[in-house]
């Protein structure tokens, strides 16, 4: 437990700065659990994390019940990120509680939605969508829980929680993390990975994103016949040809005997010396299968189709909703087309929560921020929407598009 004296905890110089959190949550007597044990319970409780159990993980709104979905990944995180924070010595807490947050930004239809989007954004004023961003904007700023008076407000996470989310970028190749010093305001974030995490329990997620995922994809692949078995022989073989990995034992490649290899290589190598790292053979390792995902996975011809699907229904929703734009008559408009898309109420019940304009009947229990100047601004509209959006399932997404072009 070489990390026990660098874990946040009462004795660690940056706990202040950790559990700091904008607006103070309300206490219940008795309340026997931690800082970071509230924000895991908030988010688990909060609807985007509800919601990701129908969105992509790599293959588009699968059928099957054993194809990985973005939940079942937060999953992995949350247990990898455990072992080996709990093998250091580091707070499993904290790094619990950013694995089942660090992927709520997603939008429908995984990064091909989260591409379709930062276009959308881009073309539309706005300066693009990522998802690490987004994960902090929805945590922030859109998801609600009710207090103990039963009024909505906002999740109010902690410091160390929202940085582990904006920072967790995990397909970025970076070996030997280290926090950074400074708990600097994380609106300065402009692209995944522009800061390293303010936690060592932050670096720990961040390298356990990657080996969640590698091994999965191989095994969802190969289900699916994405990947041949003579193609998983054929890594195989790669692996056991390369003199780097001459001391790595893999007689067979599946999820669980990956992750093994990668959290034992990562305890082994971590040091606060070193950083939270692999070995060098372990990392050529990652990234040969990383390569070898890319070209037979990831870009495979067989998901060009529902990514051009996801491009159409995205951007249908995105324009059907920009109709109802009229500043300070906006509800009025959007109440209108209700007649002939029922959808759009839905969007106006969640947008009220959100804008300047009649927040309807829920406007007595809300006492959350105001995030959309619609009135006045008409890229405030586009935001919201862009938000309405990206916290869609990918089923959803489709059942919104079909809604749309059926007459």
């Amino acid at each position: 437990m070489i990390f026990s004296d660098l874990a946040i905890n009462e004795k660690n110089p940056k706990w202040g700065a950790c559990i700091k959190r904008e607006e103070p949550l309300y206490t219940r007597e008795g309340d026997i659990r931690t800082e970071f044990g509230r924000d895991y319970t908030r988010i688990i409780h909060c609807t985007a994390y509800r919601r990701l159990k129908h969105k992509t993980q790599v293959f588009f709104s699968p059928k099957s019940d054993h194809i990985c979905t973005r939940i079942e990944h937060v999953g992995h995180v949350e247990s990898v990120s455990y072992t080996i924070a709990s093998y250091l010595g580091l707070n499993t807490e904290l790094t619990k509680a950013i694995s089942v947050g660090h992927d709520l930004g997603h939008a429908p239809f995984g990064h091909a939605g989260e591409s379709i989007l930062n276009s959308i954004a881009k073309d539309n004023g706005l300066e693009g969508f990522w998802h690490e961003q987004n994960g902090l904007h929805m945590v922030d700023e859109i998801e609600l829980l009710e207090d103990n008076n039963n009024y909505r407000k906002n999740l109010d996470l902690t410091y160390a929680v929202r940085d582990g989310i904006i920072s967790h970028c995990g397909e970025i190749d970076e070996n030997n993390l280290f926090p950074r010093d400074e708990a600097v305001n994380l609106n300065r974030f402009k692209k995944a990975s522009d800061f390293a995490p303010f936690t060592w329990e932050g670096c720990i997620v961040k390298i356990a994103d990657k080996i969640s995922y590698l091994g999965r994809d191989l095994e969802d692949a190969l289900s699916l016949k994405i990947l041949t078995k003579s193609q998983i022989q054929e890594l195989l073989g790669i692996f056991k040809a390369e003199a780097k990995l001459k001391d790595i034992s893999i007689e067979k490649i599946n999820n669980t005997v990956l992750i093994y290899n990668f959290i034992a290589d990562v305890c082994k190598n971590s040091s606060p010396e070193n950083g939270i790292a692999l070995s060098n053979d372990h990392l050529y390792l990652m990234n040969l299968i990383k390569k070898f995902n890319y070209e037979n996975i990831y870009n495979h011809y067989r998901l060009n189709g529902y990514k051009d699907f996801a491009d159409l229904a995205l951007h249908s929703v995105f324009k059907t909703l920009l109709l109802a734009y009229k500043g300070d008559k906006t509800a009025v408009e959007i109440k209108k087309m209700s007649e002939y898309y029922p959808f759009v109420t839905s969007f106006l019940h969640w947008i009220e929560q959100y804008w300047d304009l009649d927040r309807g009947n829920q406007q007595e229990r809300l006492k959350n921020k105001i995030v959309y100047k619609v009135s006045a601004n008409k890229l405030d509209y586009v935001k919201g929407i862009i938000d309405y959006i990206s916290g869609m399932s990918d089923q959803y997404a489709e059942q919104v598009y079909r809604e749309i072009i059926n007459f």
